[in-house]
């Protein structure tokens, strides 16, 4: 018991520093992020736009689909380009060629490198020069930015609209003609894009780094990698080390001896309850939302070589690239949530041994409003992206915009009241147990406390409004994505396996309550301040890099020893007869470890450090950790809790382990070869780009249509093909158990 109150000491240590650090720097983005100006204006006093503008902008921008419409700071989509990137280099192009124009008389391309270094140095003066006043919030811009930002003004309403010379790179991006219906609209969309571009390139007062660290790389305009990436890079990789080597030293002195497993299965004498039969149906849904999901991530993905249809039919008519991946990233949420969710609805009352009074209505209930919330989301993200709902409208019922986290307000209100509810049915049952102070006790605690931070950390996607500076709105998003799903849910699912081993007889509930609350506080160690590693280059203050480079590389030190995890787990799988019944739920665990290590691990350090993210950031090496470690850990994982649970219900139905088998390895086989074949040698070849000419070049119709890319990006077919095979087969599986158990039945 003494071992495990040092455990909890340093996990209320860890949880609150954390929190207390993470606070002041939210508050340090909310005093130092970009200003919004109250008027943009040229030195004669002529009034381009004015902040109300840039906010209504902002609105649009977020209306036809925001981050799911390629990137803006480098956060969304793949296939468009990222707009304040592309903004710069458009810009920079446009100035410099009036320079020449008139210093030379003929274009800037044709000048000899001294005059073409020349003409630079005075564009870097022009652009980085910051000239807002803090006092007035004016932001004053010269006459020539005046006449570069007219020029692009014009250029993206041919894009955004339907002007027949751009056709071509419509379907390239996979924007749809008419994209934004309005020409008021399209202005202050326009507006949004030079502020957002302007942050990216307009020095911080008193400082030599622009407002997004210089980010994106384009060293045409002075955006140069700084000396804090490298030194905080270094750094990062120190700190690994040191994670490494103690974590190591602990896993080795504190191994134990699994106990002898009993001679059959515990769980087969668990009382099912109504409640407990009750969510069945819950994993109906996931298999469901799981096939909806793979769907659309066919259609997105074909959407990279056929940007306005879908092997000639014009799909993108009634269903746009934003809308397909809009729906293709919110499903896989929501049905690895919902499996989650209802894998802790069945354990709860199974450790009571009964049903609270109503637990069966509320579980029904909950189920109801999913589904309430699952259709009325689907349905406004396309209204709002089709330009069907005002700007108002569309923030509550529409399309926030924000990867992710793209369903209305009003939806997601819903969906916290929901986890609300899910936190009480959970709850009920758990509390009579923990009065009775069994050995599961601090499992349980635990057990409860990530129950309840996964319900109340999805309040973080309520702290902005319809008009937020996107560097608040972007530190309060990362705030769900990171905590909530990589962070709290991680928790979660910990606890969960170690309840089942220990249930099942496989693990002594005293080591596994140790284990999991160290677990738990390296994870929250780095996990927490990690969130960090999100905010490099979205408006905030230097430190925030230092804080994020460290401590996210603190997120991979448990990933390093994650083959312990797997080997133990593989053994735990032949301890007895009995437990063949378990291989494919357990395999699936096998598989978490996996993609935890490669995923999480490789794939999420490989684009962490701050000189690394400097220019992969946006590009499809992010598709690459978002893939393996989304899917791959968080999916496998879903997928393994309903296994289980599954298992747990038909306990007397012979499973077709064959079948089983074949999606088991169709889908993870599927997920190897979407990466190596496609998503990598995108992803790395991108990354050279980025490196010798910068990131508006990377992430270029000009390379992306190239024919070795197109290559790679249709080789993507030949793994999503076996990944939706297993898709297929899986849920042909789970639902020819209900089929099977009714014929015996009868």
């Amino acid at each position: 018991m003494n071992q495990h109150r040092k455990l909890w000491v340093a996990f209320i240590l860890v949880v609150s520093i954390s929190f207390a650090v993470l606070g002041y720097y939210g508050y340090e983005i909310y005093q130092q992020a970009p200003p919004i100006p109250v008027q943009v204006s040229t030195p004669d006093g002529q009034v381009l736009f004015t902040g109300q503008d840039i906010k209504d902008g902002q609105n649009v921008w977020q209306s036809m689909g925001g981050q799911e419409v390629g990137t803006v700071w480098g956060h969304g989509a793949y296939v468009a380009p990222d707009w304040t990137a592309d903004w710069l280099h458009r810009e920079a192009t446009f100035i410099l060629d009036q320079y020449a124009q008139k210093d030379f008389g003929k274009p800037f391309d044709q000048l000899d490198k001294e005059n073409k270094a020349a003409l630079e140095q005075r564009l870097q003066s022009e652009l980085r020069n910051n000239t807002y006043d803090p006092q007035s919030q004016v932001l004053t811009i010269s006459p020539m930015r005046k006449q570069a930002y007219l020029f692009l003004k014009d250029y993206y309403t041919s894009l955004f609209t339907d002007d027949p010379a751009l056709d071509q790179l419509r379907s390239y991006y996979a924007i749809p003609k008419n994209a934004i219906k309005d020409k008021e609209r399209m202005d202050q969309m326009a507006q949004f894009f030079f502020w957002a571009s302007w942050a990216c390139v307009t020095e911080r007062p008193g400082e030599r780094i622009t407002y997004t660290h210089n980010w994106p790389s384009d060293p045409q305009i002075g955006n140069n990698p700084t000396g804090s990436l490298m030194l905080w890079t270094g750094f990062s990789v120190i700190m690994l080390l040191v994670g490494i080597g103690i974590l190591v030293f602990y896993h080795a002195k504190n191994s134990e001896e699994e106990p002898q497993a009993p001679k059959e299965d515990p769980l087969m004498r668990q009382n099912i309850t109504p409640s407990m039969k009750a969510v069945e149906k819950y994993f109906w849904v996931v298999n469901l939302l799981l096939l909806l999901q793979v769907v659309f991530g066919v259609v997105t993905a074909h959407y990279g070589v056929e940007g306005d249809g879908f092997y000639g039919f014009p799909l993108a008519d009634v269903l746009p690239y934003a809308v397909s991946r809009t729906w293709h990233v919110q499903l896989a949420i929501l049905w690895i949530a919902t499996a989650w969710l209802a894998t802790g609805l069945y354990i709860g009352p199974s450790l009571l041994g009964k049903d609270p009074k109503f637990q069966k209505i509320g579980v029904n209930f909950l189920f109801v409003a999913l589904l309430i919330i699952v259709v009325g989301s689907m349905a406004g993200q396309w209204m709002g992206v089709m330009q069907k709902l005002g700007l108002v409208e569309n923030f509550w019922f529409g399309h926030q915009g924000y990867e992710y986290v793209d369903l209305g307000r009003f939806w997601q209100i819903f969906l916290f009241v929901g986890l609300l509810i899910w936190l009480t049915l959970m709850a009920r049952p758990i509390l009579p147990v923990l009065r009775q102070r069994t050995e599961e006790r601090h499992l349980l605690i635990l057990f409860l406390i990530s129950c309840t931070a996964i319900a109340l950390f999805y309040a973080a996607g309520l702290m902005w409004g319809r008009q937020t500076n996107l560097a608040i709105a972007e530190y309060w998003r990362w705030w769900v994505v990171h905590l909530w799903v990589e962070g709290f849910f991680e928790v979660f699912a910990t606890v969960v396996a170690a309840f089942l081993f220990t249930r099942m007889g496989l693990l002594r509930t005293n080591t596994a309550t140790s284990s999991v609350i160290f677990a738990t506080v390296i994870f929250l160690s780095g996990g927490i301040l990690g969130t960090f590693h999100h905010l490099y280059f979205s408006g905030t203050p230097t430190a925030v890099m230092a804080l994020g480079a460290t401590f996210s590389a603190l997120e991979v030190v448990p990933l390093v020893i994650i083959g312990f995890e797997a080997f133990h787990n593989y053994r735990l799988s032949k301890a007895t007869e009995w437990l063949k019944d378990y291989k494919w739920p357990i395999y699936c665990l096998l598989s978490v470890s996996f993609w935890n290590f490669l995923g999480a691990g490789i794939f999420g350090f490989l684009i962490n450090p701050p000189i690394a993210l400097y220019y992969m950031q946006g590009l499809n090496t992010t598709a690459v950790h978002g893939h393996t470690a989304l899917f791959g850990v968080y999916g496998m994982l879903g997928i393994g809790l309903m296994l289980f649970v599954l298992r747990n219900m038909y306990r007397n139905v012979k499973w077709n382990d064959k079948l089983l088998a074949f999606s088991f390895w169709s889908i993870n086989g599927g997920l190897v070869l979407m990466v190596v074949l496609s998503l990598l040698p995108v992803g790395f070849l991108q990354t050279v780009a980025s490196v010798n000419v910068g990131m508006w070049y990377a992430r270029s119709a000009e390379l992306m249509q190239l024919p070795h890319m197109h290559t790679f990006k249709w080789l993507r077919v030949v793994g999503d093909t076996v990944f939706a095979i297993g898709t297929v087969t899986l849920c042909w599986f789970v639902f020819s158990l209900i089929k099977t158990k009714k014929m015996m039945r009868e």
